[in-house]
C-alpha cells in the first residue's frame, strides 16, 4: 500500500506532489462509498480522533465529524468556549488530557498560526491541520484541487485566480502551494491593501484589476471579506469592494467563455458573489462540500494507516 509522506497534516505546503495524487485516489474511492445506499465502512472502527476546534467552525467541524464517522471511528468533540482553556490552561495540557484518554489523532483549528506544528512537536499523536490562524487550512486547499480536477481533468498551464481578502486567509495560501504542486498558473486579486507584502515570493500572477483577472482566467475562488479578523479599514466600503471585487451575473455575461467559480464558504451574498452567480451552473460550491468529505475521509485514513494500529 502507497503511504503518504508526512506523519501529520500541518500544511500544503510539507506535502509533495506524490502526496496530493494518493489522497485524491483514495477520496474517489471514498466518494463512490459516500454515494452508496449504506455510506459507512469500518475502516477506522479501533481509532479514536479528537476534534478541537479553538475557532468557530460550522462546515470544516461537521466535515470532519461525518467524515470520521463514515470511517467508523469514536469521536470526541471539544470546544473551547466550553473548555478549561477559558480557566488558563495551556493548549499542550489540554491536548495532553485528552491524549490520556487514550486518544489516537487530533484534528485542532486555532487562531494561532503555527498551533498545529508546534503540538505535533509537543505531544505523541497524530495532529491534522484544520485551519491555523491566517496561515494554511490544508484540508480545504486538497477539496478546492480535488474538485478542479474533477471538472478540468488536469491542472497543468489551468490558470486559477483566487480574488478577495488575500491578506487574512489561510484558504489562499493553502490553495497557492496545491495549485503550483499541480502545475497550475494562479493569480491572486485584491485592492493594494488586502494583498500581503511578500505575496509575490511565492510566484504568483498579481493584480489589482478584477475584470482583468476575469479575462485571463480559467477558474475562479471568491474569498470572503474576513471582518472577523481586521483591526483597520481595509476598503471604504462593503459597497465598494462588492462594485470593484463582487462577481456579478453581468460580469460574468461579459466574459466570451464560461469560468468554473469555487468558494469556500460561508458565502457572503451580495458582497463577493452574487446569488445568480453562487446558485449558477458555473459554480461548483456544493460540489466542494460534498467533496470535502471525500477528502477528509481520505486523510484520515491514510494518516491513520501510519499509526501502529490495525485498519481495514
Amino acid at each position: 500500500m502507497k503511504t503518504l509522506s508526512v506523519s501529520h497534516l500541518l500544511g500544503i505546503k510539507y506535502l509533495c506532489e506524490e502526496d496530493l495524487h494518493l489522497i485524491f485516489e483514495t477520496a474517489k474511492h471514498f466518494k463512490e462509498v459516500i454515494n452508496r445506499p449504506i455510506k459507512k465502512v469500518p475502516s477506522l472502527r479501533d481509532i479514536t480522533i479528537a476534534n478541537l476546534f479553538f475557532e468557530n467552525s460550522t462546515r470544516t467541524k461537521l466535515s470532519f465529524e461525518l467524515a470520521e464517522k463514515r470511517l467508523s471511528a469514536d469521536v470526541l468533540n471539544f470546544s473551547a468556549n466550553q473548555s478549561s482553556v477559558n480557566k488558563g490552561e495551556t493548549l499542550v495540557d489540554t491536548v495532553n488530557n485528552i491524549l490520556a484518554m487514550k486518544v489516537d489523532m487530533v484534528v485542532i483549528r486555532h487562531p494561532h498560526p503555527g498551533a498545529a506544528h508546534f503540538l505535533s512537536k509537543k505531544v505523541d499523536s497524530c495532529i491534522i491541520n484544520a485551519g491555523d490562524g491566517t496561515h494554511e487550512h490544508p484540508s480545504q486547499a486538497l477539496l478546492d484541487a480535488f474538485s478542479l480536477k474533477e471538472k478540468f481533468g488536469e491542472l497543468g498551464g489551468k490558470r486559477i485566480a483566487i480574488v478577495g481578502d488575500i491578506l487574512h486567509s489561510r484558504v489562499a495560501l493553502s490553495n497557492i502551494y496545491a495549485l503550483k504542486m499541480l502545475g497550475a498558473e494562479v493569480s491572486v486579486c485584491a485592492p493594494k491593501s488586502l494583498l500581503p507584502k511578500h505575496i509575490d515570493s511565492l510566484g504568483v500572477e498579481i493584480s489589482t484589476d478584477f475584470a482583468k483577472t476575469l479575462k485571463w482566467c480559467d477558474a475562479v475562488n471568491m474569498l470572503r471579506v474576513q471582518n472577523e479578523r481586521m483591526d483597520l479599514n481595509y476598503f471604504p466600503s462593503t459597497r465598494e469592494y462588492s462594485q470593484n471585487f463582487g462577481l456579478t451575473f453581468e460580469r460574468l455575461k461579459s466574459l466570451k467563455k464560461e469560468i468554473v467559480i469555487l468558494h469556500p464558504g460561508p458565502i457572503n451574498r451580495g458582497v463577493e458573489i452574487s446569488s445568480e452567480v453562487a446558485d449558477s451552473d458555473q459554480a461548483i460550491i456544493l460540489n466542494q462540500v460534498e467533496n470535502g468529505v471525500a477528502i477528509r475521509m481520505a486523510i484520515i485514513y491514510l494518516l491513520a494507516s501510519k499509526l501502529n494500529i490495525p485498519i481495514a
